[in-house]
């Protein structure tokens, strides 16, 4: 894969119910649905004009995400997943499924952060370049968001792991900064403090549409 370290390139719905989010997402979105290729696990793909932009598939009641929430999870592209996954851990991070080999596909290990905030760490196998985070382009991710227990832990993290840059702040009262990242020079989303009582440390991922009030 052509992917840059540390560049967002997938987005991977969990859900309690797959054909309500189908139906939801295409309404809402206009994604198509497609099976993923060779899936025995009832993965689906989402996917927008010429490109796919996500995938999802139903929590199972048993395994690694059987106590997982419904929600939506990115990918980190890196150039080694195996070594990655081992610095997540030695940073003060959690490895909740160990690199795994997905033939065709990729390879890939689904880890947290130390505030506890979940993400994949993937290299993938085939060619060409994922455009799955593409702000200018709609239907595709436009702002991936973190809020976070520890802005300034959170921010050393992942500028050391996946060479990310501080960039500007937008103050915001009581709650401290909207922290931008940049990488290679583009924003790509921006951390915050969490609301206290709130939902715990996760990303948030902002999808584009040509009319925001539809």
């Amino acid at each position: 894969m052509a992917n840059r370290h540390g560049e967002f390139i997938w987005y991977q719905l969990m859900t309690s119910d797959a054909d309500e989010a189908a139906g939801f997402y295409g309404a809402v979105l206009g994604w198509r649905v497609r099976s993923a290729d060779g899936s025995a696990g009832g993965y689906r793909i989402f996917g927008t004009g010429d490109a796919d932009v996500g995938g999802f598939m139903a929590i199972s009641a048993d395994g690694a995400c059987a106590d997982m929430r419904p929600g939506w999870l990115g990918y980190i592209g890196v150039d080694d997943v195996d070594a990655t996954a081992a610095e997540i851990v030695r940073a003060g991070g959690a490895q909740h499924v160990p690199p795994t080999d997905i033939p065709g596909v990729g390879r890939f290990a689904m880890v947290s952060d130390p505030q506890g905030a979940a993400f994949y760490v993937m290299r993938g196998a085939v060619d060409g370049t994922s455009t799955a985070f593409a702000p200018a382009r709609t239907g595709h991710c436009h702002w991936n968001e973190l809020a976070t227990s520890d802005q300034a832990a959170a921010l050393a993290f992942y500028t050391r792991l996946f060479g990310w840059e501080k960039g500007e702040a937008m103050p915001m009262g009581d709650m401290g900064d909207y922290q931008f990242i940049t990488h290679y020079g583009e924003r790509l989303g921006a951390m915050m403090t969490r609301r206290a009582g709130g939902p715990p440390p996760a990303w948030t991922f902002y999808f584009g549409v040509e009319d925001i009030e539809a």
